[in-house]
């Protein structure tokens, strides 16, 4: 048992990671700015060669980019054009922020577990992308905004989440997933299948083009 290379504070500090990674699928800076704030308060403690994220100018950087970020999401069809940039934002944000956190790993297990992550970012803000789409489509982006404010408390909560309830936050973020897989696949899979059953069942009945009577 001695040799197992996984140790709690580096299961700890993989549950954080994947909590901030997933934020990072709402918002691409607000995980980062909470880690930021938390390890400059002295609540986180950063992995060795990512001290540089609680530094003033990061924390001032982070900082707009946020206010930035949030501003923009306010905006109806902005935010469309947003998330062909977000998401891949959000996986690179997610692994930096795991990255960040991730601590008493050997190096092939801290970047699996760091890729892992920015898959989970990936979900999340797979999510939202699907949320905004159906906004779009049901509204003509009119309760986007509405959209782009729970976006942003999500955000939020799931940051702090990570930092003092990290366990929750990494079950919640397992939920998140099975439910967004299934409802995914519901899209993709669920109107061809009802068109496969009404072929194996022959069809709607069809109704005569005109009259057809003698006399």
């Amino acid at each position: 048992m001695d040799s197992f290379p996984v140790t709690a504070n580096a299961l700890l500090g993989i549950a954080v990671g994947f909590g901030l990674a997933s934020a990072a699928g709402f918002r691409v800076f607000v995980p980062l700015l909470a880690a930021a704030i938390a390890a400059k308060s002295g609540v986180l403690t950063l992995s060795p060669g990512f001290e540089w994220i609680a530094t003033t100018p990061a924390l001032a950087a982070l900082g707009t980019a946020t206010i930035l970020e949030v501003g923009a999401y306010s905006v109806p069809w902005l935010d469309q054009l947003l998330d062909l940039v977000a998401t891949p934002a959000a996986m690179l944000a997610g692994m930096l922020a795991a990255a960040s956190v991730v601590v008493d790993l050997p190096p092939v297990l801290k970047w699996s577990a760091v890729l892992l992550a920015g898959g989970a970012a990936g979900v999340t803000q797979g999510a939202t992308v699907f949320t905004r789409f159906k906004s779009t489509t049901l509204t003509g982006g009119v309760g986007n905004p509405v959209v782009s404010t729970l976006e942003l408390v999500s955000a939020v909560v799931t940051s702090v989440l990570a930092i003092f309830l990290p366990i929750v936050t990494l079950v919640a973020v397992l939920l998140l997933f099975v439910f967004f897989t299934r409802r995914v696949h519901g899209v993709l899979f669920g109107r061809k299948a009802a068109r496969d059953a009404a072929v194996a069942s022959g069809g709607p009945p069809k109704l005569p083009r005109g009259p057809n009577r003698r006399g």
